[in-house]
Formats: C-alpha cells, sequence, structure tokens
C-alpha cells in the first residue's frame, strides 16, 4: 500500500525540484551509438544541510544516431531510491514527441534503456530525477516526493 502511494506520488507530482537531499554529487552514465558520457548532477540537495547547488554546465551531450537507444546506468546512491527517467523524442520531420517517463522505485535497479518509438525518431533529451520521499509531520501518509538532484543528457544527431 505505501509504495503505491509513492508510485502514485511520483506519477502525479513529476518530481518537481523543491526541497533537498542526496548524498554527494553521484555520477550518471549515459551510452549510446558506442559513445559513453558520465555527467555529475545539473542540481543537489542535501535533506541535512537543506543546501541546494546548480551546476548546469555540468549537463552532457552524446552524438547518437536516429532510432539508436541510450543505455542509462546509476550509481548505488540512486538505484536505491525512486528515481525518474523522462525522455523526449523528435519524429523524422523534425517534430516533438510527447514525453516518455519511467519512474524506478525497485531500489535495486542500476539501468534503464531509452528506446525511440520508431526507427526513425531521434532522442533529444534524457533526463533523471532522483526523489526522496519525506513527510512534515512524520506520518507515512503525509509523505511527499521531492527531486534531490537531476542529471541531463542533451543528444546530437551523429
Amino acid at each position: 500500500m505505501r509504495r503505491s502511494r509513492v508510485v502514485a506520488m511520483l506519477a502525479a507530482g513529476g518530481l518537481a525540484v523543491a526541497g533537498c537531499s542526496a548524498p554527494g554529487p553521484a555520477e550518471v552514465t549515459f551510452y549510446g551509438d558506442g559513445h559513453t558520457i558520465r555527467t555529475a548532477p545539473i542540481g543537489n540537495c542535501d535533506l541535512k544541510t537543506g543546501v541546494c547547488s546548480a551546476n548546469p554546465g555540468a549537463a552532457g551531450t552524446l552524438k547518437v544516431r536516429p532510432g539508436r537507444s541510450v543505455q542509462i546506468s546509476v550509481p548505488k546512491e540512486v538505484a536505491e531510491t525512486p528515481w525518474k527517467v523522462t525522455v523526449q523524442y523528435v519524429n523524422s520531420k523534425g517534430q516533438p514527441q510527447p514525453l516518455q517517463e519511467a519512474i524506478i522505485t525497485s531500489g535495486d535497479r542500476y539501468a534503464y534503456t531509452a528506446t525511440p518509438p520508431a526507427k526513425d525518431d531521434q532522442i533529444v533529451v534524457v533526463e533523471i530525477a532522483q526523489a526522496s520521499v519525506i513527510s512534515r509531520t512524520g506520518d507515512p501518509n503525509d509523505a511527499e516526493p521531492i527531486t534531490t538532484a537531476l542529471w541531463s543528457l542533451q543528444v546530437r544527431p551523429n
């Protein structure tokens, strides 16, 4: 029951950037079309100190051909928390397609593969959001998801 409530809150709330937390700036690895890049978070917050930092220059860039997948590998610090993958595609005419999102709450999943829906579709952005679930009252029924770290990958056609 508690897990389904967390999943529903994550899906409905969209993991909006707020609050703070996350152990250190963990790196996420992106792999696509023979290229690999490791990125630090573009935003990171610490619940214990209440300090958030932004690092927009940490966004990564990869060259990936249309129709090719992007594989994502997260470290233990991310895998053990709820995390969300958001993928933006364009079709063969360059028209943006609806965002695709996956919410991972298993606590032991370290990888995800973003695959374009059609063979000519191009992935253009992949974002990973790490979440913490907190309660201001201590009551689990009042728990809310907050984004504690965000990684971004910009994809360029190869």
